[in-house]
């Protein structure tokens, strides 16, 4: 007797990114997998009394958007603070920051994200003297979109200590003006995490912040915030199509609430992989918590085996690494988080213990360093499907670009990131980079052409979360000058980045990223026809139905 179907999508423009059947009409889904892919009327045997009807309308149906790169824990605690996006000169951010924080006098502090650099309009940078002036009686805090510089005001600094200034590690800066005392502007990690402890938000940030666990444990009240939390942030991505998130901050804590969630009822609405974040001050004998996190999750929809490495900072602040030095600081290159060798060490060791390893390298010079230390660990422990990952990418050097393919390393990058997309200012980060360098910054084309595997995302919550505007942003992008090679990526292409190529980047290619009989049911419905909409436009629509495992995940009302 042949089964009936549980759900069964009909009227669909299917883009299944399946060769063998590049497009459908309907689709059948039985016990979370896809069961048949056909055209109007071909499944309809196996249309039973209890299976669900969904018409899609003439919309597209395409694999579930994997987010392969994104910040799920602390993006989700940001969901309710307050949003700087678009706010663009003092009276402006005078009004957004007086209208947030009047109804939230009783907080320890008042978080804010997505300051530009030049949110005060030009070449001025935001200093706690400012942000006194609007806010003066209750610690502030504003961090730029990209999640590597925040802004204090005073009573933020004198609560986290910083005011008088601190000794940091290298590649971390606490900014000091004149008068011997901090201007208010923190930059990386180490520098702006003593204000978010003294806020009430270190939890969310362990995983990017040391890659260790709370300490003390956190109590049953403050287990049921983090729980809330972290369903806060899968339903969002849920919202958006996305069902797979590729984590690249972790620690064992948001294993364990991830685990937690998928014990209940409905289970997780988002396969989810969380990696070990390796810190500069750790030993490698910490690989083996890596190790030991890896053989305890490995399942379809919860997983770890990946090291996550910063090598650099960001091109804004001056702490990316760069080859040859910045085009306006002419005497500085960056200085790592972690030195050539001592990388180096890293990937031999994670490679040995197979895991595969991610590393943040924004500059051409940590680029370079990254892909040595992965030649490293080949040459040590010889070669194999690694499929070990550099993330962003935003300046490479032309002499590395072969390299991605020769060593199978794959270019994971953010469409949403490159100054002029998506409501990017150009400055400073052009000027930072230099004419000279354009060519080969944000270069997917360039490193898609060179051979390299390139998986998309958004690094929410460093710029919006939606694939659909990523997409987009991937198909309008237009080069910073005439002679620079254009580097956008057809509707396609675009596509594969959030599907097919996530599923690879995760050793899952054989299971999700095509709606193809056999695979995992992860479905997104669009509620247009994204094949006949103007690239200009693509932003504007939006997931209808998100199904994953089987399960609608999401139903837009």
């Amino acid at each position: 007797m042949t089964p009936t179907a549980d759900l069964l999508i009909l009227n669909a423009r299917v883009l299944t990114l399946d060769p063998g059947r590049p497009k459908a009409t309907e689709i059948a889904i039985i016990d979370g997998k896809i069961a048949a892919v056909g055209a109007k009327g071909e499944l309809a045997s196996l249309r039973g009394p209890g299976t669900e009807v969904i018409d899609a309308g003439g919309g597209s149906v395409v694999p579930g958007f994997s987010e392969n790169h994104m910040h799920l824990f602390s993006g989700s605690a940001e969901l309710v603070h307050l949003q700087l996006s678009g706010v663009h000169g003092l009276p402006a951010l005078t009004e957004a920051i007086r209208n947030y924080g009047k109804d939230r006098l009783e907080q320890v502090m008042l978080f804010a994200q997505g300051a530009d650099y030049t949110i005060l309009g030009g070449e001025e940078r935001l200093t706690r003297h400012h942000l006194d002036a609007i806010w003066p009686d209750q610690p502030l805090a504003l961090f730029a979109p990209d999640h590597h510089t925040a802004w204090a005001n005073t009573k933020a600094l004198e609560l986290a200590n910083l005011l008088h200034g601190a000794e940091l590690r290298p590649g971390n800066e606490i900014v000091m003006g004149d008068d011997g005392l901090a201007t208010g502007e923190l930059r990386e990690m180490e520098a702006f995490s003593p204000v978010q402890a003294a806020g009430g938000f270190a939890r969310y940030r362990l995983g990017l912040a040391t890659g260790g666990e709370p300490d003390p444990r956190p109590t049953d009240l403050e287990w049921r915030t983090d729980m809330e939390v972290m369903r806060r942030g899968l339903e969002y991505c849920a919202r958006h199509g996305i069902t797979t998130i590729q984590n690249m901050d972790g620690n064992l804590y948001q294993l364990e609430l991830l685990a937690a969630i998928e014990k209940e009822d409905g289970g997780l609405p988002c396969r989810v992989a969380i990696p070990f974040h390796f810190k500069n001050f750790m030993s490698l004998d910490m690989l083996e918590k890596a190790s030991a996190m890896s053989k305890a999750y490995d399942s379809d929809f919860l997983r770890s085996g990946m090291v996550k490495v910063f090598y650099d900072g960001v091109l804004d602040s001056w702490t990316a690494v760069m080859v040859e030095p910045y085009a306006d600081r002419p005497d500085y290159v960056g200085e790592g988080l972690f030195t050539p060798e001592r990388f180096r060490e890293i990937a031999i060791e994670a490679d040995r213990r197979g895991l595969q390893i991610a590393v943040h390298a924004i500059g051409d010079g940590a680029v370079r360093a990254v892909l040595d230390g992965y030649e490293a660990a080949r040459k040590e422990n010889g070669a194999r499907d690694s499929r070990h990952r550099i993330e962003h990418i935003e300046v490479v050097h032309p002499d590395d670009l072969p390299r991605f393919a020769e060593l199978g390393v794959i270019a994971s990058m953010q469409p949403p990131h490159p100054p002029g997309c998506m409501g990017v200012p150009l400055e400073p980060t052009v000027s930072r980079i230099g004419r000279s360098r354009w060519p080969l910054s944000y270069a997917w084309r360039t490193i898609k052409n060179a051979g390299a595997r390139i998986c998309f995302a958004s690094d929410w919550p460093v710029s919006p979360i939606s694939p659909i505007r990523g997409i987009q942003a991937a198909m309008i992008r237009e080069p910073w000058q005439a002679t620079d090679p254009d580097q956008s990526f057809t509707l396609m292409e675009a596509l594969e980045g959030y599907t097919t190529e996530g599923a690879y980047a995760e050793f899952r290619e054989d299971r999700k990223g095509r709606i193809k009989p056999g695979f995992l049911a992860d479905i997104t419905i669009l509620n247009a026809d994204i094949e006949s909409v103007a690239p200009d436009k693509l932003g504007e629509v939006e997931p209808a139905i998100t199904i994953c495992g089987g399960k609608i995940t999401y139903k837009a009302n």
